[in-house]
Order: structure tokens, then C-alpha cells, then sequence
């Protein structure tokens, strides 16, 4: 199937978001793992598998589309020196990819493309909930600390 106009560039955008996303997440798996926190690890290999399915299910659709997966480019890797900095990075980082997103589904939307746009509006549900989980998970910090919070994170 031929992708109409605009639609590729879209998702490739999406896919490098993805992508990079992946890497983020096994990172910040590998650093929680590293400090002990055993939950928090747990957390972020689950959100780096989904990241993987999403990337996974956007090359299949590009190619498709008889499009071309861009797959050779990643944005910056965000990491922080704490739970807390990690957090943050990543409800930035929730956000960029909800915007993105939203963008990508309203192109789709005004070409006509409601395979593509059915696909873009399942991966933001996922990605809203991240940003809901950072979100949550911040204001708990602020209500009772980091280190009751993270007293909580270290077996599961």
C-alpha cells in the first residue's frame, strides 16, 4: 500500500522517538538495578518492552506503507545521577513523545489515514500512562521523600 503524503515522515519521526526511548529505558533499568532497586528495574525493562513492540509494530507499518525504516539515528539519551533526576528526564521525555504523537495522529487524520492513526493512538494511551506513572511517582517523593520512597523500591 502507497502512504499518503506526509505520513512516512510522521513515522519515522515517531520510530527515532521509539527508539531512543528504548535505549533510555534499558539504561535506566540497568542504573536502578545498580543501586539496588530491584522494583524500579522491574518498572523500566517493562516500559523498555513496550518501546520495542512499539518500534517493532512502526517499521512494520512503514514498510507497509512501502516506506523505508529509519532506524540509524537516535535522539540524546537522557539519564540523571538519581531516582528522582531519572524520573524527570523521563516525564520530559513522555511528554516530547505525547506531543509528538498527537501531531502524527492529527496529520493522519486530515489525509485520511485512519490504519496509520488507529496504530499512532494505542502507542499514546501507553505513553500517556507513563507520563500519569512519572507524574504520581514525583509527587509521592515530594510528599514523603526520596528515601521513603526509596526504601519501598529495593525488593519486589
Amino acid at each position: 500500500m502507497k502512504a499518503k503524503e506526509g505520513v512516512l515522515e510522521h513515522l519515522n519521526h515517531v520510530l527515532k522517538a521509539e527508539l531512543t526511548a528504548v535505549h533510555q529505558y534499558l539504561l535506566h533499568a540497568a542504573m536502578c538495578k545498580n543501586w539496588g532497586y530491584d522494583r524500579l528495574h522491574d518498572y523500566y525493562s517493562h516500559v523498555a518492552n513496550e518501546e520495542v513492540q512499539h518500534s517493532a509494530g512502526l517499521i512494520d507499518h512503514i514498510l507497509y506503507l512501502n516506506g523505508a525504516p529509519e532506524v540509524g539515528q537516535l535522539d540524546t539519551v537522557a539519564q540523571g545521577q538519581d531516582v528522582g533526576a531519572l524520573f524527570r528526564v523521563d516525564l520530559d521525555f513522555e511528554r516530547e513523545d505525547v506531543e509528538l504523537l498527537r501531531k502524527a495522529i492529527a496529520h493522519c487524520a486530515t489525509v485520511g489515514d485512519f490504519t496509520t492513526r488507529h496504530l499512532l493512538e494505542h502507542m499514546i494511551e501507553d505513553s500517556e500512562e507513563h507520563v500519569d506513572w512519572f507524574e504520581t511517582r514525583l509527587r509521592t517523593i515530594s510528599q514523603v521523600g526520596l528515601d521513603r520512597f526509596l526504601s519501598e523500591q529495593i525488593k519486589k
